[in-house]
C-alpha cells in the first residue's frame, strides 16, 4: 500500500482536483490519500479568527468568501443530484465555524486551541468534497476525519503526536475501511478529543505518520514542483531535480529553507525506512525526487544549495566569556526560556564571542532574554550587551559527499569571493553534512547563482555583460557575440547573457537577458531615457553574479563611474582610453581598486585595437624584463595617410580619402593634432611603469595654424589644400634621403614624444603599408633586435574583437 498527500495548490482550484483524481485513476492497488486545505483557506482562517477575536465583524465577510469557494467546487465538480448533500454538509461545516467564532467574538479571546479548532475546516472541507468527487468517478473510496484516529498531547498549534495510540488506530481503521481511505492532514486530538494541529505544513507529517503505521511500500508528496531541486528555482533559473537524495541530506535541506518537505515528515520514515517520494501534480509522468536511507551515486560534491532569509545574527562578547565555565548554558537557557529558536550557532576558539542566529521576529525577544540573564556582567563591563544585526540570510550547501572531500571549502568561498558577497559568520558539523554561511540578505540571489554554478555547472560558466556605446564598436561586439554564442557554449562551456545595454538615447535593463537578434528594436520599443546614474544603479542593484561592465565610448561621463563598479566588484572592458591616460592618480586608484576588490580592469583595445600590445607589455614587466624605449606607429588613421602619400599625391587629396573611407573622425583635425596617439604612448608608459602625466607628453601638431583655426571641416580642406607644398616638402626631402614619413609615437629614458619623422630603409617601420600599426618594444632581453608587434591597429572588426576577447579571458577567471 501507498500513502499519498497533495498539498494546497494540487487542490487550489476546480481543474487542479480534476488533475487530481485523474492521477488518483492511475494507482492500482489500495492507497491512503491526504489532503491538504485549499490554497489559501488556512490563511484565511487564521484571519477570521484574529478578527472575531479583535471584534471586527469583518469576519463575517471571509466566512462567507471561504464557504462560496467550497460551494463553487462542489457545483463545479459533482453532478446535479450530488450536489444536494454535499452542500448541505459544507453548510454544517460553516455554521459550526460561525458559531465557533461567535464565541470568539463575544470572548473577545482566540486561544490556541480554538484556533486549532478554526483550522482544522480547512482540511475538513477540502478532502470530504474530494472524496465525494472520487467517488462519482469510480474510486471506492472511504472519507476519514484524521481527528478520529491521530491522537496527540495537548500541545495545540504543534500538537505532538502519541504514536503508539495513533498506529493502532490507524491499522484498525484501514484494515475494516472498505476502499481507498480519503484523510484529513494536519490535525488530530487529544484524549479528550480537543482538536489540535501538528504544525504548519503537518499535512506532510500526518502522510508519514499513516505511511509508517501501515508500513507502506512508500509515501508520495505531490506538490507543484518536479521534487527536490539544486536549488530555490525561483532564484536560480539553472536549478535542476536532484533523482534521488537521502533521509539525512533532505532534513538538513529542509531545515535550512528547503520548503518541499516539512522537516519532521522525515522521521516516522526514516524510523521505517521508508521512501518518499517527491512528485509534481502539474506533471505527474516525471519522475520526481525519492527520499531513502542511502541516495544514488552521483559525481557532484554536493547535493544542494538552500537558503534561509530574514535573519538576525546575535553575538555575545567581552572578556569575562573567557574560562568562564557555563556561559554559553545561561545563553541558551535564557533564550529556551523566552522561546526563541537559535537556528545556527558558531563560537571562537578564543571564547571571546559566541555568535548565533535567529528569525529576524525573534531578534529583538532574544536581546532582551540575553541581556537580562547576563545584566550584572554588562554592568560591569566584563560582558557587551547583545548585538543585534539584522538584514541577513543563510546560505548553506549540503551534501553526504563533503564528507572527506577537500576543497569545497574552498570552491565555496572562491566563488563568493570572486562575486564580492561577504561571509559573516560560517558554521559546520563535525559529520560534514553541511556547511553553513551567513551573508548579506541583499546577496542571497548573486551568492546562490555563483555558488549553483560552481558546484553544479562547473564546466559551464555564465557571464553578466551590461554594455554602454551601441555605436559601431558597440553594435559589432553584440554582433560577434551573437555569432559565436553556440560555439562559445559547445567549446568553451561559456554563456554570455547581455542583461544591459544603452546608448545616448535610450537603455534597457532585462534580468534574463535580451536577446541579441532583436535588441535594437527592443531598445527601441522597451527603453527608457538613457541616465547612466540609474544604469549602474540598476545594475548593482540586481547583484548578479560574474557581472561585466563594456564601455565602448570615448565619453568621460562613462569613466567617472569607473571606481563605483570596481568597489562594487563588478568587472570592466573598454576601448576607452580616457581611464588610463587621465590623471596618473587616477590611473593608480582604478587599478589598485580593481586589485583589491579581485576583479578585472582590461584594456587591450586601448592601444592597437586588437593587438596584443598591452598584455605583451604586462608580461615582460612581470617577468622580469626591463622596459629600455617603446616606439609606435599608434594610429591606424595617420598610418594610412602618411602609408599613401607617395610620388605626386596631395596630402589633402590622401586626407579627404582617407575620410571617404571612415578611417578619420568626422573632423580629420582630431587625428590629425597628435593628441590621440599622445593618449596611446601615455598608457604603454605607465605600463612600462612611467608616472607621467598627459601634460608631459610632447605632442607636435603637423597642422599649419591656418588650418588648426578653421571654423568648419570644409574650410579646413581648403586651408589644407593651400598648404600642400609644406606636406610635400616634407616629402620630397624625405625621399631625397631614401627615407619615408611615419608619424610614430616613443617611449624613451622616462620621455614620451609623438611627432613626423622620416625613417630610412632599417628601421622596421619604412615598410609599413595600409592602417597597419606598429609597436616596437626595446628591453634588456630584446635589445639587439626589438619585439615587434604589427598588424591592423583600427576598425570596429578588430575593436570589438578584442573587446570579446577579454569578457573570454575574464569568463576564465572567473571560472577559475
Amino acid at each position: 500500500m501507498k500513502v499519498l498527500k497533495f498539498g494546497g495548490t494540487s487542490v487550489g482550484s476546480v481543474e487542479n482536483i480534476r488533475k487530481v483524481v485523474e492521477i488518483l485513476k492511475t494507482y492500482k492497488k489500495r492507497y491512503v490519500v491526504v489532503f491538504s486545505a485549499m490554497t489559501g483557506v488556512t490563511n484565511s482562517l487564521i484571519e477570521v479568527g484574529n478578527k472575531a477575536a479583535q471584534t471586527d465583524s469583518s469576519y463575517k465577510n471571509l466566512i462567507r468568501e471561504i464557504e462560496q469557494k467550497h460551494i463553487n467546487a462542489v457545483k463545479s465538480l459533482l453532478d446535479a443530484k450530488s450536489q444536494t448533500k454535499v452542500i448541505a454538509q459544507v453548510k454544517v461545516h460553516i455554521n459550526e465555524l460561525e458559531d465557533l467564532l461567535q464565541g470568539v467574538f463575544l470572548l473577545k479571546e482566540l486561544s490556541p486551541r480554538t484556533l486549532d479548532l478554526v483550522q482544522s475546516f480547512g482540511e475538513r472541507l477540502s478532502s470530504y468534497i474530494v472524496a465525494e468527487y472520487m467517488k462519482q468517478a469510480g474510486i471506492k473510496t472511504v472519507h476519514l476525519d484524521a481527528r478520529e484516529v491521530v491522537k496527540t498531547d495537548d500541545g495545540f498549534g504543534y500538537a505532538k503526536v502519541n504514536v503508539k495510540v495513533t498506529h493502532k488506530n490507524i491499522q484498525a481503521f484501514v484494515e475494516n475501511a472498505k476502499g481507498n481511505v480519503v484523510t484529513t492532514g494536519f490535525i488530530g486530538s487529544t484524549d479528550k478529543n480537543e482538536t489540535t494541529t501538528l504544525g504548519r505544513g503537518g499535512s506532510d507529517y500526518t502522510a508519514s505518520i499513516f505511511g509508517a503505521a501501515l508500513d507502506a511500500e512508500a509515501i508520495e508528496i505531490w506538490t507543484d514542483v518536479d521534487g527536490m531541486m539544486t536549488a530555490d528555482p525561483r532564484k536560480v533559473k539553472s536549478a535542476f531535480t536532484l533523482p534521488s537524495i537521502s533521509y539525512v541530506e533532505a532534513m538538513e535541506m529542509s531545515h535550512f529553507g528547503a520548503k518541499v518537505i516539512y522537516p519532521p515528515t522525515l522521521a516516522p520514515a526514516f524510523a521505517k525506512k521508508i521512501p518518499i517520494w517527491i512528485k509534481n501534480t502539474f506533471n505527474p509522468t516525471f519522475p520526481g525526487t525519492v527520499i531513502t536511507e542511502k541516495s544514488a551515486e552521483t559525481d557532484y560534491m554536493i547535493k544542494g544549495i538552500t537558503s534561509i532569509e530574514n535573519i538576525t545574527l546575535v553575538t555575545l562578547q567581552g572578556s569575562g566569556m573567557v574560562g568562564v565555565a557555563g556561559v554559553s548554558a545561561r545563553l541558551f537557557s535564557a533564550l529556551a526560556r523566552y522561546k526563541v529558536n537559535v537556528i545556527l550557532i558558531t563560537q571562537a576558539s578564543s571564547e571571546h564571542s559566541i555568535c548565533l542566529v535567529v528569525d529576524g521576529k525573534e531578534a529583538q525577544k532574544a536581546k532582551t532574554a540575553i541581556d537580562e540573564e547576563f545584566a550584572v556582567e554588562v554592568q560591569t563591563k566584563k560582558i557587551e550587551p547583545a548585538i543585534l544585526r539584522n538584514e541577513l540570510a543563510i546560505l548553506a550547501i549540503v551534501g553526504d559527499n563533503m564528507r572527506k572531500t577537500p576543497g569545497i571549502s574552498a570552491k565555496l568561498f572562491n566563488s563568493m569571493g570572486k562575486n564580492n558577497v561577504n561571509v559573516v559568520a560560517i558554521a559546520q558539523g563535525s559529520s560534514e553534512l553541511n556547511l553553513s554561511v551567513v551573508i548579506e540578505k541583499n546577496d542571497l540571489s548573486k551568492a546562490l547563482n555563483a555558488i549553483h554554478q560552481s558546484f553544479f555547472l562547473a564546466d559551464t560558466k555564465t557571464v553578466n555583460l551590461f554594455v554602454v556605446g551601441l555605436g559601431l564598436i558597440g553594435a559589432t561586439l553584440l554582433k560577434q557575440i551573437q555569432k559565436q554564442q553556440s560555439y562559445l557554449q559547445k567549446e568553451l562551456h561559456l554563456k554570455i547573457n547581455v542583461i544591459g545595454l544603452a546608448n545616448t538615447k535610450k537603455m534597457l535593463i532585462a534580468e534574463n537577458g535580451i536577446s541579441l537578434s532583436s535588441y535594437a528594436t527592443k531598445i527601441d520599443d522597451q527603453g527608457v531615457k538613457s541616465n547612466l546614474a540609474t544604469f549602474v544603479e540598476k545594475m548593482k542593484a540586481l547583484n548578479l553574479p560574474n557581472t561585466v561592465f563594456v564601455d565602448n565610448t570615448s565619453s568621460k561621463d562613462v569613466v567617472a563611474f569607473y571606481d563605483e563598479l570596481l568597489q562594487n566588484r563588478i568587472s570592466i572592458v573598454t576601448p576607452n582610453k580616457l581611464a588610463n591616460s587621465g590623471p596618473f592618480k587616477n590611473y593608480t586608484k582604478l587599478h589598485q581598486t580593481a586589485f583589491n576588490s579581485g576583479v578585472k580592469f582590461m584594456y587591450e583595445t586601448n592601444v592597437g585595437a586588437g593587438l596584443p600590445v598591452i598584455n605583451t607589455l604586462k608580461d615582460l614587466k612581470y617577468s622580469g624584463d626591463r622596459i629600455l624605449t617603446i616606439e609606435g606607429i599608434l594610429s591606424g588613421t595617420l598610418s594610412y595617410i602618411f602609408n599613401t602619400f607617395k610620388g605626386d599625391k596631395k596630402f589633402s587629396d590622401v586626407v579627404k580619402e582617407a575620410k571617404e573611407k571612415g578611417f578619420t573622425e568626422p573632423d580629420p583635425r582630431d587625428d590629425l593634432n597628435g593628441m590621440d596617439v599622445a593618449r596611446k604612448i601615455l598608457i604603454l608608459a605607465r605600463e612600462a611603469g612611467a608616472e607621467l602625466e598627459f601634460d608631459e607628453v610632447k605632442v607636435e601638431n603637423i597642422l599649419p595654424e591656418s588650418c588648426r583655426k578653421a571654423k568648419t571641416v570644409d574650410a579646413f580642406f581648403v586651408e589644407l589644400e593651400k598648404n600642400n607644398h609644406v606636406f610635400a616638402k616634407l616629402r620630397d626631402d624625405a625621399d631625397k634621403k631614401g627615407k619615408v614619413l611615419r608619424f610614430i609615437a616613443k617611449y624613451d629614458n622616462g620621455k614620451t614624444s609623438v611627432g613626423l619623422q622620416s625613417v630610412d630603409a632599417n628601421h622596421a617601420f619604412y615598410s609599413l603599408s595600409g592602417s597597419d600599426n606598429m609597436i616596437a618594444f626595446t628591453t634588456e632581453r630584446y635589445k639587439e633586435r626589438p619585439l615587434v608587434i604589427k598588424g591592423p591597429g583600427a576598425g570596429a572588426e578588430v575593436t570589438a574583437a578584442g573587446v570579446f576577447a577579454e569578457i573570454i579571458s575574464i569568463s576564465n577567471y572567473l571560472k577559475g
